[in-house]
C-alpha cells in the first residue's frame, strides 16, 4: 500500500501549476531496458526504541521493535491493553502513545469510588439542570461559560420545549427512555461539550482525535462527573479502595489554547474569515470546511500555518489541495509540511515570497527565487519512487532545497546532491 507521502509527492505533473524556465535542461535519459532494480535501495527497517526512546514501552503499551518504512514513513504497530494500533509516522505514534496513557488514566478514574458517587448523583442531577433551563432558557444560557456561548445565541422555544418534555416525563413517572432522552437533551443544551474539552486539555490530548476508544472514555468520564455536579480537575485525587488515582497534567504539544477554549462553530467561523482574507474561492472554502478527512484540529492547524506565513502568494492554492485530500493521513502530512515552512518564517531564516504546488506538495519560494520543499518524513531511502520525484522535469535546473525533518540514507543524500538538490533541515 502506498504511503500518504507517495500520494502527495508523486501526483501527476499535469496537475501542477508550474512555470518552466525558458531554456529547460534536457530530460534525464530513459533507463536502459532491463536495468537492474538493484540500482535502488530497499526501504530501511528502523528501531522503535531509537525512534521513540523510553516512550516505546509503558504501563499499558509496547511498540514492536522492528519498524518497517516505505521509503518515507515509519509504520509502527503498538500492542496495548486496549487493542492494537497501527500508526504511520513518528508523530502519529507519539500521539497514540499519549492517548493510550490518557485512556489508562480514564479507565482508572472510572473504577474509583468518586466515579461511583458521580454516577449515583448523575441520575437526578441532570433532571434538575434541565428543569432550570425549561423555566428560563435565556438566563440559563447566559450562565454557561463564555466558551460555549456560541451555541446559545439563539435560544428560543425549541430549547425550552425539549427540556420541558424531559421534565414532564420525569415528573409523570415515565422512567423508561428518560435517561437516553435526558442525555441527548442535556448534552446539547447545558455545555457538556465544554466539559469534554476541559477533560481533553487536562489529559493533554487532541479533543478531536480519531481514536474511538479514547473518545468513548472521555465521553463517559466527562459526562458522569459533569452531570453529577462533581468537578474533574488536574491533580485531584480520586480515592479507590485506599488507592489514589489522579489525572496528571500533560504537556500539550502543538495544540493552541483555542482548540480547548472555543467551540467547533467558533473555530469554523475563524477559519472562514481567514480564508476570505486569503482570497480562497467560496466553492473551495466550502469543500475544505466539509472535507470529512479533516478533523477540526487539523483544519485549524492548516489555517494557522498559512496565516503564520504572512501575505505570501499562493495560500489559496494550498487550501485547494487540502480540500481534495482523501484521507486523514494525507491531511496530517500536509499539515506537518506547512508547519515546517511556517516554523522558518518567524525565525527569520527565510522570507517566503510565494507558495508553489509541486504535484500536490506545497513548496515555498524565497525572495531570491530559491524553491524549498518540506519533507516531514521519518527516513528517506533512494527508491524508484524517490528517484522519479527527484528527477521531475519541472524541478530540473531549479536547484531546490529539501527541508528534511527526519533521516535519509547516504545514497539518497549523494544522489540528491548530484542532481543539484540541497538537503537541509527545517
Amino acid at each position: 500500500m502506498k504511503s500518504p507521502l507517495w500520494l502527495l509527492l508523486l501526483a501527476a505533473s499535469a496537475t501542477a501549476e508550474i512555470t518552466l524556465p525558458d531554456n529547460p535542461p534536457p530530460a534525464r535519459p530513459a533507463a536502459e531496458p532491463g536495468a537492474a532494480l538493484a540500482a535502488y535501495e530497499i526501504p530501511a527497517v528502523l528501531s522503535a526504541a531509537r525512534l521513540l526512546g523510553q516512550d516505546a514501552a509503558g504501563p499499558a503499551h509496547r511498540v514492536r521493535e522492528q519498524v518497517p518504512t516505505d521509503g518515507y514513513m515509519a509504520h509502527f504497530t503498538i500492542d496495548s491493553d486496549y487493542g492494537e494500533f497501527q500508526c504511520v509516522g513518528t508523530a502519529q505514534a507519539q500521539a497514540r502513545i499519549k492517548e493510550l496513557e490518557a485512556i489508562r488514566k480514564l479507565v482508572a478514574v472510572s473504577k474509583s469510588d468518586l466515579f461511583a458517587e458521580a454516577v449515583k448523583r448523575s441520575i437526578e442531577q441532570p433532571i434538575d439542570a434541565v428543569k432550570n433551563i425549561a423555566k428560563d432558557p435565556v438566563a440559563s444560557a447566559k450562565a454557561v461559560p463564555k466558551s460555549v456561548g456560541h451555541f446559545f445565541k439563539k435560544v428560543g422555544k425549541s430549547v425550552g420545549n425539549a427540556a420541558a418534555n424531559v421534565r414532564d416525563r420525569s415528573e409523570g413517572g415515565e422512567a423508561a427512555g428518560t435517561g437516553a432522552d435526558l442525555s441527548r437533551t442535556a448534552k446539547g443544551v447545558i455545555g457538556f461539550d465544554n466539559a469534554k474539552l476541559e477533560c481533553s486539555k487536562q489529559l493533554g490530548v487532541d479533543p478531536y482525535t480519531d481514536n474511538e476508544r479514547l473518545q468513548q472514555e472521555i465521553e463517559k468520564v466527562s459526562w458522569v462527573f459533569f452531570s453529577g455536579g462533581l468537578p474533574l480537575r488536574v491533580g485531584a485525587a480520586v480515592a479507590s479502595g485506599g488507592a489514589s488515582v489522579a489525572l496528571t497534567a500533560a504537556k500539550v504539544v502543538g495544540l493552541p489554547d483555542e482548540i480547548y477554549a472555543l467551540t467547533p462553530a467558533e473555530l469554523t467561523m475563524r477559519n472562514q474569515q481567514a480564508m476570505e482574507a486569503m482570497g480562497v474561492p467560496e466553492k473551495v472554502s466550502r469543500k475544505f470546511s466539509s472535507n470529512a478527512a479533516l478533523s477540526i484540529t487539523l483544519r485549524r492547524s492548516i489555517i494557522r500555518s498559512l496565516q503564520a506565513l504572512g501575505g505570501v502568494k499562493g495560500r489559496a492554492s494550498v487550501i485547494g489541495v487540502a480540500a481534495e485530500c482523501e484521507s486523514r493521513r494525507q491531511m496530517e502530512f500536509l499539515d506537518q509540511a506547512l508547519a515546517l515552512l511556517a516554523r522558518r518564517q518567524p525565525a527569520g531564516q527565510a522570507a517566503w515570497a510565494a507558495l508553489e504546488i509541486i504535484g500536490r506538495l506545497p513548496g515555498a519560494v524565497d525572495v531570491a527565487g530559491v524553491l524549498s520543499i518540506p519533507a516531514p518524513v521519518d527516513y528517506l531511502s533512494w527508491t524508484l519512487e524517490v528517484a522519479e520525484f527527484a528527477h521531475r522535469d519541472d524541478l530540473l535546473g531549479r536547484r531546490p532545497v529539501l527541508l528534511l525533518a527526519g533521516g535519509a540514507s547516504e545514497r539518497t543524500r549523494s544522489e540528491l546532491t548530484a542532481l543539484g538538490w540541497t538537503v537541509g533541515t527545517p
